[in-house]
């Protein structure tokens, strides 16, 4: 009988032991797996506010709810080289402080509008902004179009793809030509 307690109480001990790491996750990283890049929740939120801003919601679906920001992390850091993507996280740090000394607030606390204007400041701007805030917007911009383009909202709703040569109608009025002499 003590032997079956003993056996369970390991069998529970091991069962604990297994689950322990998915209970000690930090829930401050980012939700997807990164291998290269480093980025915090905070800074995940901060590059969805951007990607919404750039591609915003309307009669079709937005960056956010494409989660096109989880695709510029994922394309940074799977396929952008080493230079590109520190350049890409010191613009991301950078990029908050840019926003609160030019804009007065942290992006998040922008309205619409005023985010608007401080990314369309950056992409203008070519004196006083530090280099890594216009090349991360510069791939910010570029990934979060490329996603949206081959997002699958987009392949199967909005774009109707046609197999060449196209249909065949055998109804297709045909005129003929007539020669004289």
């Amino acid at each position: 009988m003590k032997r079956r307690t003993a056996i369970q109480q390991i069998l529970i001990l091991a069962g604990g032991v297994v689950l322990m790491p998915s209970c000690l996750k930090s829930s401050g990283k980012a939700s997807i797996k990164l291998e290269h890049l480093d980025v915090s929740l905070e800074q995940e939120n901060l590059l969805a506010d951007i990607a919404e801003t750039i591609l915003p919601k309307t009669d079709t679906p937005g960056a956010k709810d494409l989660k096109l920001h989880l695709y510029v992390l994922k394309m940074v850091d799977d396929c952008h080289p080493e230079k590109d993507r520190k350049a890409f996280v010191q613009g991301l740090d950078s990029f908050q402080d840019y926003c609160t000394e030019k804009m007065g607030a942290a992006f998040a606390r922008l309205s619409a509008a005023d985010r608007e204007r401080a990314l369309s400041s950056i992409s203008s701007e070519h004196t006083g902004l530090p280099v890594h805030v216009k090349d991360f917007f510069k791939i910010m911009k570029a990934r979060c179009i490329d996603g949206y383009l081959n997002s699958e909202y987009v392949m199967s709703k909005l774009v109707v793809w046609e197999l060449i040569p196209g249909r065949y109608n055998g109804y297709f009025p045909v005129k003929t030509r007539t020669t004289n002499g």
